[in-house]
């Protein structure tokens, strides 16, 4: 009998952790799996994967207990298999292969659940390894390296960074597949680029930086680090029960933390606020919820919302609009689609509602409360929560007066929608009662100008405040 250690395979993307969110049915020491039967279901900062067994055998070992964060390349599972007596060690290359299920073609890459099918990136050439780009000794955090060109920032330091140019790294680089395609055109070889993203991930911009300096002949420089202890929160001290507790920063909450940092460091947040009077509205939904209860959908305004903003959006196309950071060029979208911002227990999470242009209220509606199902059940797929034009998110079941929205980075503007209150308004010079809510819209001034903003938000009450218009677009 021959043991076979299975180690969690590079699942593409710069992942370099995942938590086992669960095991397979029937997997445990003792027990017998077959290949390709689920071993394990493990979260990642981009999406939950489903490993499948490459080997059928006895399980003598597993790696970790549910909640246990593994490294990429760290033992998920020990496999008793039929044959010589040894040790067989999957690497992370191969076990990333042999836990395929059996492809007709050998380039087809493993199927991730919530995640679009990643070929696997070409493994650079071992080189010699570089302590000082070792992740094992180094601190992660945002105080443990800094993020741009320090040479350019303290020119003192230029002299004493050139001195140590870049080592080449052993590991695999953390970068996305799109990153490793740019590198790959360019010539670039990632082991000597220095990463400005989260944890050192190289960006395409890093990609053509370095491709630029190369063509021109200059020196490639790695950014130092600067000599800034970490700060550490002291426990205060205390008998009896514990008075605090830490929570690691993983998964999913690990991705909004830097998403949003992101975001609210890179583009420049200008929040615009009025008033909209939805009396009009509300009587409509009133009118049309009888005959949506008949389909099973709950009606809510959101569908509304979403119809009107595709309505505005159509009329102000800058605000569909991404900023490309590799070319420097403002990408115009003409297809809408639609990102819902959504809490839920693993944290806030953008579900999108695919070409909202082509569907009708009772359709976005329905895809609404499956999004919504799923992303609270936490089996939401990848391909739900990409590629998003404008996003809406709404605080009307918590309240408050308003909020100033951050953006879903690399888009450029997010709609916040607050609750509905009944409020005196003045109709035909007389005071009444009316239903008004507040809407809240962030955009990156650096591309969307305030009057354009100001613009895009007028238009979207306009549909609000007269919902007869709204059906006639939707005609």
């Amino acid at each position: 009998m021959a043991r076979f250690e299975f180690k969690l395979p590079d699942i593409g993307e710069g992942v370099t952790e995942g938590e086992i969110v669960a095991w397979g049915d029937g997997v445990a020491v003792g027990a017998r799996v077959e290949v390709d039967q689920t071993l394990a279901e493990v979260m990642t900062d981009k999406a939950t994967v489903t490993i499948p067994s490459p080997k059928a055998g006895v399980i003598v070992h597993l790696g970790g207990e549910i909640g246990s964060v593994l490294s990429v390349g760290a033992v998920l599972v020990v496999i008793e298999t039929e044959g010589a007596a040894g040790v067989e060690v999957a690497t992370a290359e191969s076990a990333q292969r042999d836990a395929l299920p059996k492809p007709s073609k050998a380039s087809e890459p493993m199927e991730i659940k919530g995640q679009t099918p990643v070929a696997p990136s070409p493994k650079p050439a071992p080189v010699a390894p570089s302590t000082q780009d070792d992740p094992s000794k180094t601190k992660e955090g945002p105080s443990a390296t800094a993020a741009g060109s320090i040479p350019e920032v303290l020119p003192g330091m230029q002299e004493a960074a050139a001195e140590k140019p870049l080592a080449m790294r052993s590991e695999r680089p953390l970068a996305a597949p799109a990153t490793r395609k740019l590198a790959r055109e360019l010539g670039v070889d990632l082991t000597q680029v220095a990463g400005s993203g989260p944890n050192g991930r190289v960006t395409q911009q890093d990609v053509q930086r370095f491709a630029e300096q190369k063509s021109a002949g200059t020196s490639i420089v790695k950014p130092a680090v600067m000599p800034v202890s970490p700060m550490s929160i002291s426990s205060p001290e205390g008998v009896g029960q514990a008075l605090e507790e830490r929570i690691p920063l993983r998964g999913m909450r690990k991705a909004i933390f830097h998403q949003m940092a992101r975001s609210k460091h890179t583009a420049a947040h200008f929040t615009f606020v009025e008033e909209c009077h939805v009396t009009a509205l509300k009587a409509l939904r009133e009118r049309m919820r009888p005959l949506a209860e008949a389909e099973g959908v709950k009606l809510t305004f959101l569908p509304f919302i979403i119809k009107a903003c595709v309505a505005a959006l159509k009329r102000h196309p800058m605000l569909n609009a991404a900023y490309d950071e590799v070319t420097d060029e403002i990408v115009l979208r003409y297809t809408y689609n639609i990102g819902v911002a959504a809490a839920t227990e693993a944290g806030l999470m953008v579900p999108v509602v695919k070409g909202a242009e082509n569907r009708s209220l009772m359709e976005i509606s329905k895809e609404i409360q499956r999004l919504s199902e799923d992303a609270q059940a936490g089996k939401i797929a990848r391909a739900d929560l990409m590629g998003s034009t404008f996003t809406i998110t709404s605080l009307g079941a918590v309240g408050g007066l308003f909020a100033t929205p951050i953006l879903n980075f690399p888009e450029v503007a997010i709609l916040g929608v607050h609750q509905i209150k009944q409020k005196p308004v003045v109709v035909d010079g007389n005071i009444v009662i009316g239903d008004v809510m507040l809407l809240s819209l962030s955009f990156d001034h650096r591309i969307i100008d305030g009057h354009v903003g100001a613009a895009f938000a007028y238009e979207v009450i306009r549909y609000l405040e007269n919902p007869d218009k709204l059906m006639l677009e939707m005609g």
